[in-house]
């Protein structure tokens, strides 16, 4: 009316009770194991909370029925879904989006398995997983596997883990009848990136007049290094350091179309589309090259910002010069377009499928339920690897995440449905101190379903962790005749157990 802009702030309760949060089902499953570990059966019943407004939360059960085979060989599955609204916070996609429910589902039961049959939850494991062999497969609830090597990533996190020493340790402590208990807690977990239909991706190649590259694609990067991860692709396709390469995104001026970045799906959609733009663009170029450097265009190598002759370094050409002569008849051969330029949709076709096995250290505190996180062992296999730093950096901020779901974090109401975690004083997130430096490694399994071989690694860290930890606390237990603790482990809720015994 006044016509005046208007500023609004929220404030931290405002936005505890506005905002979307992750995961909300509960979660009743039974398993059917043989004696000698064999598993022959599944069966979940899922009741999954999606807030006063069911947008993308009522869809997620999807999703965890997907992966409700996880990494195992399970002959049968009984799955049955129910998505409820409540008079509470919307549920919305969080990191992992009916993934980490999945896997938290499976590797729960499958502990507790193990432990009723008296085998080692890395035996349990081991015996049923899918093997290399059967890839690509699709499993009986309809994912399609593309590879995997699951034995390989448990055998490397076991080993760096050093885990016949912490069962040693366990076993030490619990003849000492040590006040400190001791928990070791194992997960081995199967993600889907690119999910949904969301395999195809634009990007394109330009090559500039002073010899540098201009990439655009159509997702959009907000801290996950994509810049680095694509300009790392033109380097090595074309020889252009990546100093020299731009990187354009999220600007529909600049970008003609783009399906985003959601699922984990960037550098194997967009990414790939790069690799194929660039590879016209260097085929192009070989033939100007040739053309120029009057030689054979199978003789025409890449260098460092040029193009030369194979064994001939002395003989080559600049991409400038290539540029400045690509729009020159004279130069350019006859059935070759203008322009050191190519944009392309790649589409993979179906979803990649990441993997890996975590391995969680916790101590338990018998009198007063304090739950300390001594060491997190991590092994995340997304593929060919383009960049181990931003690898690492995706797995470090998962792990956190999902370690505080496992712990901490959980929205709660009073019987009159009022929030009480309405502020970050009640609402336990952890910070860097409460964690310990975590000890991360990678196994290499490549996609046959785009040309680098990536999966995505975004939401890996996530899946694997939470249940690792849930795991663990409840290890340390178990002794006591503790079969299960409901996350989030906190103080209370493990000290209210300890009083059961």
């Amino acid at each position: 009316a006044l016509g005046q802009p208007v500023k609004w702030t929220e404030q931290r309760g405002e936005n505890m009770v506005a905002m979307g949060h992750g995961r909300a089902m509960v979660m009743n499953t039974e398993m059917g194991v043989k004696k000698d570990g064999t598993i022959v059966g599944l069966r979940a019943r899922v009741l999954a909370e999606t807030g006063a407004y069911p947008g993308i939360g009522a869809f997620l059960p999807v999703l965890t029925q997907t992966l409700s085979q996880a990494v195992y060989n399970i002959p049968t599955i009984h799955f049955q879904a129910h998505s409820v609204v409540t008079n509470t916070t919307t549920t919305v996609a969080y990191r992992g989006a009916g993934r980490p429910e999945a896997t938290q589902m499976v590797e729960r039961i499958l502990d507790k398995a193990a432990q009723a049959i008296g085998m080692d939850p890395s035996e349990i494991r081991r015996k049923n997983y899918i093997q290399p062999d059967q890839f690509p497969m699709t499993t009986i609830t309809g994912a399609n596997y593309d590879s995997g090597d699951h034995e390989k990533s448990l055998d490397a996190v076991l080993a760096a883990s050093d885990y016949t020493s912490l069962r040693a340790e366990q076993a030490k402590r619990r003849a000492a009848d040590d006040n400190k208990m001791l928990g070791i807690g194992l997960a081995s977990y199967v993600e889907v990136t690119a999910p949904l239909g969301l395999h195809a991706e634009y990007g394109k190649c330009e090559i500039n007049a002073d010899g540098s590259a201009t990439i655009r694609v159509g997702t959009s990067s907000h801290g996950q290094g994509h810049d680095t991860a694509f300009s790392m692709i033109v380097e090595d396709m074309l020889g252009i350091p990546s100093a020299n390469v731009t990187h354009i995104d999220a600007d529909t001026e600049e970008v003609k179309q783009g399906a985003g970045t959601m699922g984990s799906r960037s550098l194997q959609t967009a990414g790939s589309a790069i690799y194929e733009a660039s590879k016209v663009v260097l085929e192009k170029g070989k033939q100007l090259a040739a053309n120029m450097l009057e030689a054979s265009a199978d003789d025409i190598v890449v260098g460092e910002g040029a193009l030369q002759v194979a064994g001939v370094p002395a003989k080559s050409v600049s991409w400038a010069e290539l540029a400045a002569a690509v729009d020159d008849n004279s130069v350019r051969p006859s059935d070759m377009d203008g322009g050191l330029d190519h944009e392309l949709v790649f589409d993979e076709g179906d979803s990649t499928f990441p993997f890996g096995s975590h391995v969680a250290v916790v101590e338990v505190d018998r009198e007063t339920g304090e739950v300390e996180l001594l060491r997190h062992i991590a092994v995340d296999d997304c593929g060919t690897i383009l960049n181990p730093m931003l690898v690492t950096g995706q797995q470090h901020g998962g792990i956190a995440q999902g370690i505080a779901q496992a712990l901490w974090e959980q929205v709660q109401y009073d019987e009159d449905a009022n929030p009480v975690t309405a502020n970050l004083m009640d609402y336990l997130m952890p910070s860097a101190a409460d964690l310990p430096s975590f000890e991360t490694s990678n196994t290499e399994t490549a996609s046959p379903r785009n040309p680098l071989g990536a999966k995505g690694i975004g939401e890996s860290g996530t899946i694997g962790s939470t249940p690792a930890a849930h795991n663990a606390v409840c290890d340390a237990l178990s002794h006591l005749g503790i079969e299960h603790i409901d996350m989030p482990c906190t103080p209370q809720a493990v000290w209210k157990a300890l009083q059961t015994v």
